[in-house]
């Protein structure tokens, strides 16, 4: 079931991300916007890097985020890689 949020472009769907809040008519969650923003990336960059998104979408997850902070904050939490799990090859990057 989808549920609307007070946000144009951010909806639930108790099917995708376990209702995570995600960018409408697509899985793209808002956290991934917001951890983009704090790796430093423009708003008007990550498009690029999520060409399916609309700047409109970004700005509006960015917007949701500002709104629900501990929601989108737990959501990040919850879905970080321990650092013991993560190859030490990857970091040679």
């Amino acid at each position: 079931m989808v549920t609307t949020t007070d946000h144009k472009y951010i909806v639930k769907n108790e099917t995708i991300l376990s209702g995570e809040p995600i960018i409408v008519d697509t899985r793209t969650p808002v956290r991934t916007i917001v951890e983009n923003r704090r790796l430093g990336y423009q708003p008007e960059e990550i498009p690029e890097g999520l060409p399916h998104l609309s700047l409109a979408a970004v700005y509006d997850a960015l917007s949701y985020y500002c709104d629900h902070p501990d929601e989108i904050n737990y959501h990040i939490e919850r879905n970080r890689v321990p650092p013991e799990l993560i190859d030490p090859r990857s970091r040679e990057r």
